[in-house]
């Protein structure tokens, strides 16, 4: 085979955790190959045209703020800006974009273009180079390409099986093969691996949808964009509809469920809970009279329409009656049939922080591979494997994000301490400390880490530093001036006696109390954009509540502090029972903070394991 000039990184997959991995390790100042089967499929969007909503917004603003290119794409691709749970608090609100899918791939591949440290390959990745027990590169069908570090982000490709009622056939994506070679060889290397499954509805041509009499989600007036440089939308914005589906849907159905792969039992891949096919829906809620169906145009000048809610692999003409059996789809013409999806993933307990292969040095793994779904969760695992790719080639130290700095390290922890028994999906209510890992200072918390490391470039760091200069003079501006409660309720406040001078900043966690009323005692807050107010009003509100909790982050830090060693022998700890010592040697957690996360230890078992570190801390001091 021709032999190729070493790369510092090599990233294997054009998808959303690969184009993020290859950007990050560029930004380190790393050589990166960017391996992929067609170069012109970068950046695509393979399932629904969206980017964001609950948990996975925060997920795309927290690339942002680490430089990555996802939220910028989004946000020139936007065609429907929406804030999700916009009634309920900051913390649980969710940025949403509906995306032109053409424009967004055309982002996520020009702005590759603009990076001269990566270099396309188009290629099939048929093995991996291990030598001396360290991954150095991979084999192609374009021949041997070396490198320091190798990131592999193989989506749903790996052994990837394609199923459509009856039919059977191979792939990661309707028209493209899988990666057959490449799951053969993770087998081979023992790595504990499993089958996963997803799905797509069919795609439908809007020309033959009766869309008078449907439901309108028209976009927000005010779009909630995902990146800080974002100040305007870039291109017409559109409405998409709702329908739902019918009691003739339900019965078409149930009445084939026989030929479903799913529950005729040719799928042995477990599927997303939160994110279920139709036929899962009305067998799981009998009890359920209709569905609700969001039709979300692909693009502006496409007319394909993606059905959100009903993804099946039922036989393409069961699909083309359950289509026209549903309200403003009767004359409905169907594109391109939906279709399961299954997939090998690797237990991702198998890794470390960093996403690097505790059995394999050298390998990172990041996206489907690792059991997750989505676009962002993929994005966020690709942005950190990336990064740590090539802090491991050039011998530094990993970046390692934990639980309460934002919610990727949310879910790498969730990842790496406890797997997945099922497509892992990022929700808000997955992290501890929703009021510190907010949307609104995704840039606070994760920026900072990306400047030490080099990861943030010097646009993004003079905006960074422009919007905390702004943010602590606002804060100061409103901690520096006080009022009583009669000022307060001149100002237009509804505010209970509280017979003390408070500053603006304090009188801001009180109910009845606004931003613009503040305004109104301190004439100097004009000067600041609304969406920076806002991020300070989120502050003032939730002050006291973030005191208690750095309280528990403190406590966390120290727990995260103490290291466990790698094979330490859980079963020698006295006091630590044979369940517990079997638990935490199959977790092979790496701090007391992430042992104290694995499902089923008890307090006890905490003590007794920090009595023994410590113990072993002493001998290896003396």
């Amino acid at each position: 085979m021709t032999q190729r000039p070493i790369l510092d990184v090599l990233v294997i997959g054009g998808g959303h955790a690969g184009t993020e991995a290859a950007a990050a390790a560029a930004r380190l100042g790393a050589s990166v190959g960017l391996v992929t089967l067609e170069a012109d499929n970068l950046g695509q969007m393979s399932c629904n045209p969206a980017i964001g909503g609950l948990g996975k917004g925060h997920l795309v603003r927290e690339i942002d703020a680490l430089d990555g290119l996802m939220a910028r794409a989004a946000d020139r691709a936007g065609i429907q800006f929406r804030l999700l749970n916009r009634s309920r608090g900051p913390a649980v609100q969710g940025p949403r974009a509906q995306a032109d899918r053409r424009r967004y791939a055309a982002a996520i591949r020009q702005a590759l273009a603009d990076i001269p440290a990566i270099r396309l390959v188009e290629a099939e990745v048929t093995d991996l180079i291990v030598e001396g027990g360290r991954c150095g590169g991979v084999r192609t069908s374009a021949g041997d390409l070396r490198a320091g570090a190798v990131v592999l982000t193989t989506g749903t490709f790996l052994g990837g099986v394609l199923h459509i009622g009856e039919r059977t056939l191979p792939g990661g994506r309707t028209g493209e093969a899988g990666a057959s070679a490449l799951a053969a060889r993770l087998r081979a290397l023992g790595l504990p691996m499993a089958r996963l499954k997803t799905g797509t509805p069919p795609r439908l041509d809007g020309r033959t949808i009766d869309w008078a009499g449907l439901d309108i989600q028209p976009a927000d007036p005010e779009p909630a964009f995902f990146s800080a440089f974002t100040r305007q939308v870039e291109v017409p914005q559109i409405d998409c509809y709702i329908t739902r589906t019918t009691a003739e849907t339900h019965r078409l159905i149930r009445a084939n469920l026989a030929r479903s792969p799913l529950y005729a039992g040719r799928i042995e891949g477990v599927g997303p809970r939160y994110c279920p096919s139709i036929e899962d829906k009305v067998v799981r809620f009998a009890d359920r009279e209709s569905h609700q169906i969001f039709l979300e145009p692909e693009g502006l000048d496409d007319p394909l329409v993606y059905p959100n809610g009903i993804s099946t692999s039922l036989p393409e003409e069961v699909q083309e009656a359950l289509v026209r059996s549903i309200p403003g789809l009767e004359r409905a013409r169907i594109v391109r049939a939906g279709y399961a999806v299954e997939y090998d993933h690797v237990d991702p307990r198998a890794l470390g922080r960093s996403l690097e292969l505790a059995s394999l040095p050298g390998l990172f793994l990041a996206g489907q591979i690792n059991g997750t779904t989505g676009y962002e969760e993929a994005a966020a695992q690709g942005l950190v494997a990336g990064a740590n790719a090539a802090l491991t080639a050039s011998g530094a130290a990993p970046l390692i994000l934990d639980r309460a700095s934002s919610y990727t390290g949310v879910m790498i922890d969730d990842l790496v301490t406890h797997g997945v028994s099922e497509p892992y999906r990022m929700f808000t209510s997955r992290a501890e400390f929703r009021l510190r890992l907010r949307a609104d200072n995704a840039d606070q918390r994760l920026t900072p880490p990306g400047l030490r490391l080099g990861l943030v470039g010097r646009e993004r760091a003079a905006l960074f530093n422009r919007r905390s200069e702004a943010l602590e003079a606002a804060t100061a501006l409103l901690k520096g001036r006080t009022a009583t409660t009669p000022e307060l309720r001149a100002a237009g406040a509804e505010v209970a006696e509280q017979g003390q001078r408070l500053s603006l900043f304090d009188w801001l966690r009180f109910p009845g109390v606004s931003m613009d009323q503040m305004a109104r005692l301190a004439p100097g807050l004009a000067a600041f954009p609304a969406e920076l107010l806002a991020s300070v009003e989120t502050d003032a509100r939730y002050a006291v509540y973030l005191a208690r909790a750095e309280a528990e982050v403190a406590q966390m830090g120290r727990d995260e502090a103490v290291a466990i060693p790698p094979g330490f022998a859980f079963e020698a700890v006295p006091g630590l029972s044979r369940e517990m010592a079997e638990r935490l040697a199959a977790a092979t957690p790496e701090t007391l903070g992430q042992a104290a996360r694995v499902r089923g230890i008890s307090p006890a078992a905490l003590t007794a394991l920090m009595a023994a570190l410590r113990k072993a801390s002493l001998k290896t001091a003396a």
